[in-house]
């Protein structure tokens, strides 16, 4: 019932209390009254009128003065009628998870584009498609905020956006202090961003402290003052560098056709065509349908192979992102340590667009950090020293992806001064993890740098130096299944090579056979197998057993004895050495047979069987048996015991 209608019930009411010939008059007729309003109030879906009159009529009969409470139950009922009357206030869009969670994604991705434009426009003041795009990025984020009712963050976003719209329009060009005040404008939407995420999980914490100074310093700049100059009265240089990622109308299609898809649900389709990938082995490699002889059959099963294949093919392509946006994420730090340091450095990058798991890409951001960081305070020298050693006085960084041999290769490589062997050798026998020199190549020399609180720094610095670092980059990449390679000249400049898998769900795998059992070696880490012979293999003091390889004793480690399988033979004649490589360090392994190469699907063995010793996970092979997957580091460091008898 509409809220009219019972107001006038309600002024109907109060005029029989007041027109009542006498009190019980009254009450009698307001009984009824009462009991119209009680009725129409619950068909109009007024609960609070309705219990209000019911109330009262529950009350009248007993009541010492009923006129009194009659005339506080009108007051009630009006109260409670205005309050019907009065809408409920909307739930503020800012708590919907779902609009919260794709503010965040679309913020961030625009954050990281708004980056990379600025440091665009700091080489290059006129490049006005960069100014633009940051300039939308910025008015995206403001108009996303205000829908949201996040007025913190819209206006942080609307001052920037201020900034550069003035500059849009030739009143302005942004200097250097201005691009600092932007991206510190940036970096605290993240700052907000990383709040909301944490509220979303289930983490509650404070937001951002409100910067009245940031806010202050975009103001002085939207009002004219620091930072910005009149554009006619700047330089404009052009400077090569990292170009900035296409934002011109074939880039903005391209957007248009992606769609966005929740991780764990592309995790879960990943993990059922790993599944279907299983299944069509199965059935291939099935006895009682390889007896059939029947061409029909081979046909469907050889169309079912290829299908699952492709499909295989195409749901692994859907979890590989481009590294680029790593890259331009490090040009940030980049500019930000050459301020620091007062050096000129100038960042390129090569093979943005080469493809890795989105697992790896992610897990790469540490590891490259502290590889960048340690190029610009170590390897790269003061303009001063540059110029000195006839060197540009602008050092050139380069961060470059390819493709090689099935695996991607991440090449960070500085024209500074290089590692030194000498020095790196002096401190690693200080550290006694070495006790000279004589016989190791330079690569071994230079790996001794990934040694854990290995540092070559005269002083500690904001930046590195405390000698951690290069051995968390090391650990992080063998996590990755990758591994590191150091190429350098003294004087001339260094370059890290970080090899790694396309994927973290397939791997390819050396099958191997220890008795009935088959495991599987990581193709990565094998460098060569052979027969010995008698003269290879040799017991060390009775217990630990080393093998002749090229000149070099290494340690063996006896498959059979770690998992308590009984072998074909014993005897290491009749079985294979395959030499593996972990953390630079080479060691054997002896297994009966090996069967062969074989990509298999990486399968979990679950928290019961997570630290067994040797084995990183299993695999379904063709014929339908469990292969586990060995993890050769904890191999090699368990190797003593591995080869007692």
């Amino acid at each position: 019932m509409p809220p009219a209608e019972l107001k006038e019930q309600i002024d109907e009411l109060a005029l029989r209390l007041v027109m009542g010939d006498s009190e019980s008059a009254a009450v009698s007729t307001c009984m009824s009254a009462l009991e119209k309003i009680r009725e129409c109030a619950e068909r109009g879906k007024a609960p609070a009128v309705a219990e209000t009159a019911s109330s009262l009529l529950a009350s009248l009969p007993n009541a010492d003065s009923p006129a009194s409470l009659l005339s506080e139950g009108i007051a009630a009922l009006q109260k409670a009628v205005q309050q019907a009357e009065t809408p409920p206030p909307p739930v503020a869009l800012g708590q919907d998870p779902e609009l919260l969670s794709d503010f965040i994604v679309e913020s961030r991705e625009h954050l990281v584009n708004i980056e990379s434009q600025i440091l665009t426009l700091e080489r290059d003041p006129c490049d006005s498609e960069a100014l633009n795009a940051a300039f939308r990025g910025f008015h995206t984020i403001k108009g996303l905020a205000g829908f949201l009712e996040l007025w913190d963050v819209q206006k942080v976003a609307h001052e920037v956006e201020a900034v550069l719209d003035r500059a849009r329009n030739a009143e302005l060009t942004i200097t250097a202090d201005a691009i600092d005040v932007i991206l510190a404008s940036a970096d605290h939407l993240r700052q907000w961003l990383a709040y909301l995420q944490a509220n979303l999980q289930g983490h509650p914490s404070e937001p951002p402290d409100p910067d009245g100074e940031l806010l202050e310093r975009i103001g002085r700049l939207v009002n004219g003052g620091a930072g910005i100059q009149p554009a006619e009265s700047l330089p404009q240089p052009v400077v090569a560098g990292t170009p900035a990622p296409t934002t011109g109308p074939a880039a903005r299609r391209s957007e248009t056709m992606a769609v966005k898809v929740d991780t764990g649900k592309l995790d879960y389709l990943v993990d059922m065509a790993g599944e279907m990938v299983i299944a069509e082995s199965l059935v291939r490699h099935d006895e009682e349908l390889s007896a059939l002889k029947s061409p029909l059959l081979q046909r469907k099963i050889g169309h079912l192979t290829r299908i699952t294949a492709e499909l295989q093919k195409t749901v692994m392509a859907m979890r590989l992102v481009p590294i680029g946006p790593q890259f331009r994420r490090m040009a940030r730090l980049v500019r930000d340590l050459s301020r620091q340091f007062g050096k000129q450095v100038e960042l390129e990058t090569q093979g943005d667009d080469i493809e890795l798991d989105r697992t790896i890409v992610e897990e790469l951001a540490d590891p490259l950090m502290h590889m960048v960081r340690n190029a610009m305070d170590h390897g790269i020298e003061m303009p001063a020293d540059r110029e000195k050693a006839g060197k540009p006085r602008t050092a050139r960084l380069l961060l470059k992806a390819t493709h090689q041999a099935g695996q991607v290769v991440i090449e960070i490589q500085d024209d500074g001064r290089g590692l030194d062997r000498e020095k790196i050798l002096a401190k690693a026998m200080q550290k006694g993890l070495v006790s000279s020199g004589d016989g190791m190549t330079d690569n071994e020399v230079f790996n001794l740098i990934f040694e854990p609180g290995f540092s070559t720094a005269a002083q500690v610095t904001s930046v590195s130096g405390r000698g951690v670092g290069m051995d968390v980059v090391r650990r992080h990449i063998e996590k990755l299944r990758g591994r590191i390679e150091i190429r350098s000249v003294l004087g001339q400049g260094a370059t890290f090579l970080l090899k790694l898998p396309l994927t973290l769900a397939i791997i390819d795998g050396l099958l191997v056979g220890v008795g009935p059992e088959r495991y599987i070696m990581p193709l990565f880490a094998v460098r060569e197998l052979f027969r010995p012979s008698a003269d290879t293999v040799w017991t060390v003091q009775g217990r630990a057993e080393m093998a002749l390889v090229r000149g070099a004793l290494l340690p063996v480690v006896r498959l059979y004895r770690v998992f308590g399988v009984e072998p074909k033979s014993e005897d290491p004649l009749h079985g294979v050495l395959i030499v593996a490589e972990v953390e630079s360090r080479r060691f054997c392994v002896l297994v009966d047979e090996v069967i062969g190469k074989q990509e298999v699907v990486i399968k979990s063995l679950g928290a019961m069987f997570k630290n067994a010793p040797g084995v990183a996970g299993g695999a379904i092979l063709g014929d339908g048996r469990v292969g586990l997957i060995l993890d050769l580091d904890r191999l090699y460091k368990g190797r003593s015991g591995a080869t007692e008898n």
